[in-house]
């Protein structure tokens, strides 16, 4: 079954539930309808905001779906929604999210509203945990729907899991960072993610350095 399928058909179960069914019957679901292939980028937004097609739909705040423009670009890609994001809706919070500003406006020179951030998963994992493969399977769809949406210069990746999830690639992350890898026909490149420079400062340079190289691609 596809994804946006799975979408309409947990969509209904929770209404139904939600009015007081505790069963219904069989009931088939109608291809046709819009939630299959959006049409814009709007619309796939709108398809993550009211998604439920795994569990994390159930302890999130509400599902991300992507900030900035969507002409940039420029494309940031994390992995997982944080604890922070998740309560604030802002992509920019806490000390990982003020350090990610100051590389994209006082290193690439862009303005984050100029750039477009979005997630590999669009829901805060629940706890401390990481999202699941299934979890990320779930939201597989609409993040490589964003990425033709959007049709960047250049993707820039934060560290190893979205790096590993994005590009299905299980190598040494440290053989692929700051390098441009051909992705889909698009520049991709894996950088340190903000929370290890917090944990790890002395690799800032190494970081300066990559961030030279995207700003060289774009």
């Amino acid at each position: 079954m596809k994804s946006y399928q799975n979408l309409i058909l947990l969509q209904n179960l929770y209404r139904l539930k939600a009015i007081g069914f505790e069963y219904i019957d069989h009931f088939n679901i109608n291809e046709k309808t819009s939630y299959e292939i959006p049409a814009s980028i709007e619309e796939l937004s709108a398809n993550i905001s009211s998604c439920h097609l795994c569990d994390l739909s159930k302890s999130r705040a509400q599902s991300m779906s992507g900030y900035g423009n969507h002409k940039a670009d420029l494309l940031v890609v994390d992995y997982s929604v944080s604890a922070a994001q998740d309560s604030s809706n802002n992509y920019y919070t806490g000390r990982s999210g003020e350090t990610l500003k100051n590389m994209i406006e006082k290193v690439l020179l862009i303005s984050v509203e100029n750039v477009f951030i979005t997630h590999c998963v669009k829901c805060k994992p629940l706890g401390s945990n990481k999202p699941s493969i299934s979890e990320y399977n779930s939201c597989k769809t609409y993040l490589h729907s964003q990425l033709e949406f959007i049709k960047p210069k250049v993707i820039m990746v934060l560290g190893e899991d979205a790096y590993t999830h994005l590009t299905g690639d299980s190598a040494n992350f440290e053989d692929a960072r700051g390098h441009v890898i051909d992705f889909k026909g698009t520049k991709l490149i894996p950088i340190y993610h903000p929370n290890y420079l917090l944990r790890n400062p002395e690799s800032k340079k190494t970081t300066l350095n990559d961030l030279n190289t995207i700003k060289s691609c774009l």
